[in-house]
């Protein structure tokens, strides 16, 4: 199962994500969508995203994706949440649940910064794609890329997109 996670768009759909998205069996989303082409491109793939909202989407979205969710594909459970903290320092709620949930992949978003980590107390591998949208400190844009199986991930790519923004003087 090929995967294309991503995170914090802020409303922005750059053109380059159509060939990771129309090449994965699912989007992952990990909040902060916004609203205007990113989510009108999110919609479109709607059969095949999982997504969870950000501190920044609006109520309308948030009544149509949950805060966190815990699901299954290819035998390894995930656990994704926009807000969670850095490996190892994660929030109350969050860590009550990974505790008892036991995921393989632990998900999240919002510090705009690309991070891959094991976790070797709650054994679990830590996924943060970075940011794919302009708005935020990030100096690139990126997002991750993967296959799923039975065994976890294999042919985990970091894209980059680009610079961030280009400031107008």
């Amino acid at each position: 199962m090929k995967i294309c996670l991503l995170s914090d768009t802020h409303g922005y759909w750059d053109e380059q994500l159509e060939k990771y998205a129309d090449s994965a069996d699912e989007i992952w989303h990990a909040g902060d969508v916004g609203d205007g082409l990113a989510l009108d491109a999110l919609n479109r793939y709607m059969k095949k995203t999982v997504a969870v909202y950000g501190n920044i989407d609006s109520v309308e979205l948030r009544s149509q994706v949950p805060e966190s969710v815990s699901f299954e594909r290819s035998s390894c459970r995930i656990f994704m949440t926009h807000i969670l903290g850095k490996p190892g320092k994660y929030k109350a709620s969050s860590m009550k649940f990974i505790k008892e949930y036991l995921p393989n992949i632990v998900i999240c978003g919002h510090s705009h910064i690309l991070h891959v980590s094991h976790n070797r107390q709650l054994k679990h591998l830590h996924l943060n794609p970075g940011a794919v949208g302009r708005q935020g400190f990030h100096a690139i844009r990126t997002l991750l890329t993967f296959d799923l199986s039975a065994h976890g991930i294999n042919n985990l790519c970091v894209i980059e997109l680009g610079k961030r923004a280009t400031l107008v003087k």
